[in-house]
């Protein structure tokens, strides 16, 4: 069997022997609360020292002599004469309810109602009780979580209208990024009689602008002018490169049509911009001779290439292959550079398709480490042979597309070739 709690310690028999002889009034007067007590209209009978101690108030100025509601504040008042006392006179009870108290000193005390309704002999209401508890703590943390809330709001406020700044800045700059690629690129590519022709350029970032650009013009014969490249760097140093090599290599087409003088010329170009100014500048390009002809139905392409990707030739029979450019040094760095010119035939079904290299050098794999490279190119293009200009650039353009976050370059494509069957027109040669 349990023997029983263990039997208190005389200190602590003490300490209740020493409560015991506290007579209830001293209870009352000194609890660590407020107590008062008021008739049905509100005067107050009753009140404890520790309230009167609150609110700086002598009791005789209190009881008997002032209402519930002259203790309040102005809101506090307004609250209880609409909300308070008619719950009060409908439940019998209220509890918890805050409130503001005025302190002779002009303060306001923040506290915590609870009333009852006492019931006479013949079972009427006949008096109040309440407990008042200062709240000045639960205040203060109120305004404390109050304050750390709107701060909270403001923050969440200002990082949505820097969003929504950032947001703006971005599509502006977008815009203008678009406008200055297109400042690089014509319009429409112009109409060759008897060839067709396709370009797409595919921007990796629109918040960075690239280097690539293309061009292709007659030299007012039946000859077309054609020329694309990448500049070195990315944003506005890039752009400036750009057009200067773009508008190098079209006025080199004009005093000497041969392409590896061209790229010679435009070698010169950026040497004498940018070799002494210790912040050298260079491309990579290919510049090239194209020569319809309207008896045969062929096409004669001579080009050079300054460090430039391969150009590809797919044929009518389905073959596909790189057309080698000896010399092909990049353009802007040595003042030396050799650049030689090669050519090949386009028959009808044939297309040659220009490129730069943000194709070959899009990363691949599982863990984006391999480049696509040439020969994977070469291989698509095998599958894709043979091909109309249009049709292999919109297959690349796929094909770019499903890089997604490999591709870390712009790419343009230029591509042109004979048609298979060439359609029936009065068309003289020349230009359109």
């Amino acid at each position: 069997m349990s023997e029983g709690p263990e039997p208190l310690g005389a200190g602590t028999t003490a300490a209740l022997a020493a409560l015991s002889e506290d007579s209830a009034e001293e209870l009352y007067e000194s609890a660590p609360c407020g107590y008062l007590s008021t008739l049905m209209d509100g005067t107050i009978v009753r009140i404890n020292g520790t309230l009167l101690e609150w609110l700086g108030l002598e009791r005789e100025t209190v009881v008997g002599r002032m209402r519930f509601a002259d203790l309040l504040t102005v809101g506090g008042r307004l609250y209880h004469e609409t909300h308070f006392a008619p719950l009060l006179h409908m439940r019998g009870e209220v509890s918890g309810v805050a409130l503001e108290m005025r302190t002779t000193a002009g303060g306001r005390l923040p506290v915590l109602v609870s009333s009852v309704v006492r019931q006479g002999a013949e079972g009427r209401p006949s008096l109040v009780r309440a407990t008042v508890f200062d709240a000045t703590d639960r205040r203060s943390y109120e305004e404390e979580l109050l304050r750390r809330r709107r701060e909270a709001d403001q923050a969440r406020a200002e990082a949505e209208r820097e969003r929504l700044r950032a947001e703006a800045d971005r599509a502006r700059l977008t815009e203008v990024l678009t406008i200055l690629r297109k400042s690089f690129l014509p319009d429409t590519l112009p109409d060759v009689p008897g060839m067709e022709t396709a370009a797409y350029y595919h921007t990796a970032s629109p918040d960075q602008l690239g280097g690539d650009f293309y061009d292709l013009l007659p030299l007012g014969d039946t000859r077309w002018v054609f020329f694309l490249g990448d500049v070195s760097g990315k944003g506005p140093e890039a752009a400036t490169l750009t057009s200067q090599s773009r508008y190098a290599l079209r006025a080199a087409a004009l005093h000497s049509p041969e392409p590896a003088d061209a790229l010679a010329t435009l070698n010169t170009v950026l040497l004498d911009r940018y070799a002494d100014n210790g912040d050298p500048r260079y491309c990579t390009a290919v510049f090239g001779v194209l020569e319809p002809d309207g008896d045969t139905g062929r096409a004669r392409v001579r080009l050079a290439s300054g460090g430039h990707p391969p150009a590809l030739v797919m044929r009518a029979d389905g073959r596909a292959d790189f057309l080698p450019t000896p010399g092909g040094m990049l353009v802007g760095v040595l003042p030396d550079a050799h650049f030689a010119t090669t050519g090949t035939t386009l028959a009808p079904g044939d297309t040659l398709v220009l490129y730069t290299d943000g194709l070959t050098e899009a990363r691949t794999g599982p863990g984006s480490d391999s480049l696509y490279g040439e020969d994977a190119l070469l291989s698509f293009a095998a599958d894709h042979a043979p091909s109309t200009p249009r049709g292999m650039v919109d297959a690349l353009t796929e094909l770019l597309r499903g890089f997604g976050d490999g591709l870390g370059d712009d790419t343009a494509l230029l591509a042109f070739g004979v048609p298979a069957s060439r359609p029936a027109t009065d068309t003289p040669p020349g230009r359109r």
